[in-house]
């Protein structure tokens, strides 16, 4: 087990803090296309794996940012808490869990269908509509669900963002605040920097 990292009481003071503000819990993730370009998209905070420094998003398993992953595991998360003024970077690598993997570990699926039980209905209606981010056509309705969803999607997709450098920049003060958290042989360091 890795030791939660010196960067994580700063962020759970924000989510705390911010946790009246529904924004608080989304934060745009940028993945790296096979040409290299940034590919970025808003998503929304699932909760920490216990006893992990690891974030969880979910995605439909079609999605582009599965792909890309596939090319690269690369990541950043930029994250701005409007009522604290603190904006965090967390740069790291994605893995995914979903019920393509072949070698599906049991705390592994655990997780899995434990992020799947707390979906809403609607949240999980999105699973079975047509692949996402291709040609829309009139005559394509979402397939129905199954009436029983106790059971994860096919195209659910539980994405595990694994941080090994976070920047958080405090902007109440004047001058502002800014520390670089770096992870080195499971090792968190830190570094006051110029904000």
């Amino acid at each position: 087990m890795t030791p939660l990292a010196s960067w994580r009481p700063a962020l759970a003071r924000a989510l705390h803090l911010n946790r009246a503000l529904a924004n608080a819990r989304y934060f745009q993730l940028a993945t790296v296309r096979a040409d290299g370009r940034p590919a970025n998209r808003t998503v929304v905070f699932r909760g920490f794996r216990l006893d992990t420094n690891q974030l969880m998003i979910i995605s439909d398993r079609r999605a582009q940012k599965i792909a890309q992953l596939q090319q690269s595991p690369w990541a950043e998360i930029c994250w701005y808490f409007p009522k604290t003024r603190e904006q965090f970077r967390l740069s790291g690598r994605l893995s995914r869990i979903d019920q393509g993997n072949a070698e599906l570990q049991h705390s592994d699926y655990c997780d899995f269908c434990q992020v799947w039980e707390k979906l809403s209905a609607s949240a999980r209606e999105q699973f079975y509509w047509p692949p996402p981010g291709q040609p829309h056509h009139e005559s394509e309705s979402p397939l129905a669900p199954p009436t029983d969803q106790e059971q994860p999607a096919e195209n659910f997709t539980l994405l595990l963002f694994d941080p090994i450098e976070v920047d958080h920049l405090d902007l109440r003060s004047h001058p502002h605040v800014r520390h670089r958290y770096g992870c080195e042989a499971g090792q968190w360091s830190v570094e006051k920097l110029n904000p």
